[in-house]
């Protein structure tokens, strides 16, 4: 009894002084299972468990130390030309999101009237299945622009080291717990959070593709 629990107590104490190493560990070995699901075709539901386990740790972490930041940590963190360069960039990509739209609104439409050779039912019944599968994808996409701005954040609340000696992380997360502070704020690591939020959209991408060949 000993031994064992010594042993879960050198294991502790190495995730508490090295929680970014076993967060990547964790990564790099449900990657691993999700490629193997994908290459035997297990089923949808196994590889989409293993995918939510996959980024469970960081997005956790994650979520755990925005939620105790306050809304005050967004103000002020650029200078006056990139707040107005990022509203640029922002203009400049919801207008090639519309026109992307309205194009590809022209086709499905197209697709859908020859496929359904005129019937008003059928081009309903076509509709509907087409935006069911497609909203998967839409959401996919919205998940990793998330991801990007939550690592974006993440980069400028806690930086980019492993455990970093200094932070903006409110000193009010898990204060009388330091050896866990320490590894909530290991795993929210951008880096982390970036690795696995984006393997987990692209997973929902490559579902949403299977999707909607079925339905085309």
């Amino acid at each position: 009894m000993r031994a064992g629990g010594g042993g879960a107590t050198a294991v502790g104490a190495s995730i508490v002084a090295h929680p970014l190493v076993w967060g990547a560990a964790w990564a790099a070995a449900f990657t691993t299972l999700v490629v193997i699901a994908g290459i035997l075709d297990w089923p949808t539901i196994t590889w989409s468990l293993l995918v939510l386990v996959l980024v469970a740790p960081s997005l956790a972490a994650t979520i755990l130390v925005l939620s105790v930041t306050p809304r005050d940590h967004l103000h002020d963190r650029t200078t006056v030309f990139g707040h107005f360069f990022v509203r640029f960039l922002t203009l400049v990509f919801a207008f090639m999101a519309w026109s992307a739209s309205v194009v590809l609104g022209a086709v499905i439409s197209t697709s859908i009237q020859l496929a359904a050779e005129g019937d008003e039912e059928e081009v309903a019944s076509i509709g509907f299945d087409f935006l069911a599968a497609l909203t998967p994808a839409v959401a996919a996409v919205l998940w990793a622009a998330l991801i990007v701005r939550c690592v974006w954040f993440l980069g400028r609340l806690r930086g980019w080291r492993e455990a970093p000696a200094s932070s903006e992380v409110p000193e009010t997360l898990l204060a009388e717990r330091p050896d866990l502070r320490r590894v909530v704020i290991g795993l929210a690591h951008p880096g982390l959070l970036l690795a696995t939020g984006i393997a987990s959209a692209v997973t929902a991408l490559i579902a949403a593709e299977i999707e909607l060949h079925i339905v085309l």
